[in-house]
């Protein structure tokens, strides 16, 4: 009787394959940061992984064990795989950030395309808009970041069901990845439903930590959430954040369109580009029969745009999948892609206009080299 011979593993082709495995927060191989331990195989063929974790408590454990078994399966002559978790030390924490910090610019690299999301009165969806339109970006393979830059009326934990804490490496903070997004907000650092009462130079500083201390690595977009209004915290970001373009968020009502413009009209005097108009809860659609009703009323995101001088780039509806996402925290782009509202808010995402600002005059702000 033959019996069928084993195909010998290759060590260096398997180590090259899990080497190659992304940690899901910091977006690089385990092999280059220094994270992948031993790996070996027995006589049958299974192989064993460890793996050193950025923290204990690693949020993404499974999601990282599913990637390596699923690339150490993938070489020929494996024929099962046992993955093992240690924890990073100190001093290798220590590095790794020193390292992380060496790569990473002090400021978003020059190709990535910043969108601030504004409007001039709460209320109007503005945060479901950026959240949804963040997730819808991502789906289409870009690499996309978004700041919750709305620190009194935080919403990005809820709207993408997170309740944890960015992991932080000896003063350099991991943002939290949800739905292929990278997220960082200021309430993933409180306590669920405490209030920040942070005043000016507080949160300028936290705000420009957010850009400067945030491992955001390399990406394609950043979508920036504003607070409403024309306030202390929108203009501090907006010096943090010269390239930015706006994004004007606003409802069918003639209240919300004029006080949207005044919002607009503070980006003109700082010399900002509108990237264009997105006018959300434009109709209500019925769950039952899909009538279309103008709850409303109508024109406001066309007067917004026309007073603007900048084009209505989205009429988003209302329904019922949109306000269960909320609830829920998964995205409607994600969880209900086919809905009205999932449909208006992709279609905004791949009309999303490339605006770049012109930084010729402008005074840039300073970072200290570490």
């Amino acid at each position: 009787m033959l019996t069928r011979r084993r195909t010998p593993v290759d060590h260096a082709a398997l180590r090259e394959a899990v080497g190659a495995v992304e940690d899901p927060e910091i977006h690089r191989g385990l092999g280059e940061l220094g994270m992948l331990r031993d790996v070996t195989t027995d006589r049958r063929g299974t192989a064993h992984v460890a793996v050193a974790l950025t923290t204990p408590t690693c949020p993404l454990r499974e999601r990282l064990q599913a990637d390596v078994t699923a690339a150490a399966s993938a070489v020929p002559g494996v024929t099962g795989v046992e993955v093992s978790f240690t924890t990073l030390s100190d001093r290798e924490r220590l590095a790794l950030s020193q390292r992380l910090r060496e790569q990473q610019p002090a400021r978003l690299g020059t190709d990535t395309l910043v969108y601030a999301v504004a409007s001039g009165k709460g209320g109007v969806g503005k945060s479901s808009v950026a959240a949804n339109l963040a997730v819808a970006l991502a789906r289409t393979g870009k690499r996309v970041g978004l700041l919750d830059a709305d620190v009194w009326g935080y919403s990005v934990p809820q709207l993408f069901g997170v309740r944890r804490s960015p992991v932080a490496l000896k003063g350099l903070m991991l943002p939290v990845d949800a739905h292929g997004v990278r997220l960082m907000s200021v309430g993933f650092l409180v306590g669920d439903g405490e209030p920040v009462v942070w005043r000016g130079p507080m949160l300028h500083k936290a705000l420009e930590q957010f850009l400067t201390d945030v491992h955001w690595g390399e990406l394609d977009v950043l979508l920036v959430d504003l607070p409403p209004g024309t306030g202390d915290v929108t203009l501090s970001l907006l010096e943090l954040l010269p390239r930015a373009a706006l994004l004007a968020v606003t409802t069918p009502q003639v209240s919300a369109q004029t006080v949207a413009t005044r919002a607009g009209r503070m980006a003109a005097d700082l010399r900002m580009p509108l990237a264009g108009v997105v006018e959300n809860m434009s109709t209500l659609v019925c769950e039952c029969c899909g009538e279309r009703t103008a709850l409303f009323g109508s024109g406001g995101g066309q007067r917004l745009a026309d007073d603007l001088g900048t084009e209505l780039l989205a009429r988003i509806p209302l329904d019922a999948a949109l306000r269960h996402a909320g609830d829920t925290g998964v995205p409607v782009v994600a969880g209900a892609p086919d809905a009205p509202s999932a449909l208006a808010l992709s279609d905004l995402a791949a009309r999303l206009p490339v605006v770049r600002r012109s930084l010729s005059g402008l005074a840039l702000p300073l970072s200290v080299v570490r």
